[in-house]
């Protein structure tokens, strides 16, 4: 695989911008992402400017990690957010312990099926684990059933935590969580 993986830098919010607009017309946007491709056309260069700021190369709070094709297309991505202990997450739940959180997974439907999500979430979660986070966890929609098929086949387990969006409180958000290899601390698993 000849796919360069590695985090955004700030200077390259338009790619990341673009990346994020191509992911939220794919057929299951609906199910992945808590913003539609209105919302976020309509937003202006300077949230982008500083969305991409925020998670680019050096950040320590978040870090976004894009693979770039050989030929320079950024082809997927994927975002890691920390959270402390003490503070609560974004649907209002306490965060318990300090955590990674992944959002914003996306691969183009050319490039998937090949190994590069799993190289995604690879590169991730040693960034993630670099952080010395205690644990990883995800929210997938209840009926994304790609996405969970998934992320239980790179470790990821269902804590029987349920989000429901305020949006439309109908709708449910599982909680999936991967922790440590046993007799290993945070920063030694990769």
């Amino acid at each position: 695989m000849n796919y360069v993986i590695r985090s955004v830098r700030a200077d390259e919010w338009a790619l990341a911008r673009e990346l994020r607009l191509l992911a939220l017309r794919d057929p299951v946007a609906h199910l992945a992402f808590l913003e539609t491709y209105e919302e976020a056309l309509a937003k202006p260069d300077s949230l982008w400017k500083e969305r991409t700021a925020g998670v680019a190369e050096g950040a320590d709070a978040a870090q976004q990690l894009v693979a770039i094709a050989p030929g320079g297309e950024w082809v997927g991505t994927v975002t890691v957010l920390v959270e402390e202990a003490g503070t609560e997450d974004w649907a209002g739940f306490p965060v318990e312990r300090r955590q990674g959180h992944v959002v914003g997974v996306f691969v183009r439907p050319d490039a998937r099926g090949i190994g590069l999500t799993e190289v995604l979430f690879d590169a991730a979660l040693e960034w993630a684990w670099g952080r010395e986070v205690e644990r990883v966890r995800l929210i997938v929609h209840e009926e994304n059933g790609r996405a969970q098929a998934f992320y239980r086949r790179v470790g990821f387990r269902p804590t029987g935590v349920i989000v429901p969006l305020p949006a439309d409180p109908d709708v449910r958000e599982l909680e999936f969580v991967l922790e440590p290899a046993r007799g290993q601390g945070p920063s030694e698993v990769v």
